[in-house]
């Protein structure tokens, strides 16, 4: 069950964090995963992870913010099965604290760099009689987190988009969902931790662990396994939906 043998997939933001989970998780089901990030060195190693465990990979540079780099890097990729929309930004800051050059990156990154996957990734499914869309989006689309105003703004806009596009596109085979994650034990959470508590890393870990009902960050292993599901034909009849992946988060922290 879950596999993707003989699947072409694309995975923005494959370089770290839940995109790296993802692709390594495709490659061992089965997938030619193309491991799409900003950062070459990033994308390089989780190619060379993927080819070590016996899977197929290609690394693919591109900044998903340029709609032309998007479309050639897909085009070169050739027939689309599969496509994880994973790269994004965050930003910390409400409303007053956050400068139209926050907005704008947030925007571009998580806003138009999902839209632009999707104008490149859809035309080629059409082409191929179908495909899969699975779209990261966040808690932060469905309920008021503090200081998240533009990372919220981009992640409601994610949810949006999924919904639209699963409308639009039912009827060419093509599916679109979303997961909404709580926290999740990445690299950049250990990256802004060092940054903006050094010496406190552990007491803060633990304290950011908390606000989740169920005592822990996610692993990236774990939103990869409902990806992975989303993705494969076991879910055919699944479409249009947003899945909460939250350790209760969204319904227990009242």
């Amino acid at each position: 069950m879950f596999q993707l043998n003989n699947k072409k997939a694309i995975v923005t933001g494959g370089g770290s964090g839940i995109g790296k989970a993802v692709s390594l998780l495709f490659g061992k089901s089965g997938a030619q995963v193309f491991v799409t990030d900003l950062n070459k060195e990033a994308a390089d190693k989780t190619v060379e992870e993927i080819i070590a465990a016996g899977g197929k990979a290609s690394a693919v540079v591109v900044n998903v913010a340029d709609q032309k780099e998007v479309i050639d890097a897909f085009k070169e990729a050739g027939a689309v099965d599969v496509l994880v929309n994973s790269a994004g930004v965050s930003h910390i800051g409400k409303l007053e604290t956050t400068s139209e050059s926050d907005f704008d990156k947030v925007y571009n990154v998580n806003v138009k760099g999902v839209y632009n996957c999707l104008y490149a990734a859809i035309p080629l499914m059409k082409q191929n009689g179908g495909g899969v869309v699975l779209n990261l989006a966040s808690i932060a689309s469905s309920v008021g987190i503090p200081d998240r105003f533009a990372y919220s703004m981009s992640k409601g806009a994610v949810l949006a988009m999924t919904l639209s596009t699963a409308k639009d596109y039912i009827k060419d085979n093509i599916r679109c969902n979303c997961i909404s994650p709580a926290r999740v034990h990445t690299p950049f959470v250990d990256g802004f931790l060092a940054k903006n508590y050094p010496g406190k890393e552990a007491e803060m870990f633990e304290k950011l662990s908390q606000t989740q009902p169920i005592g822990r960050m996610a692993k990236p292993d774990e939103i990869a396994a409902l990806i992975l599901y989303l993705c494969s034909d076991e879910a055919s009849f699944i479409t249009g939906c947003d899945y909460p992946i939250d350790g209760g988060f969204i319904k227990l922290n009242n």
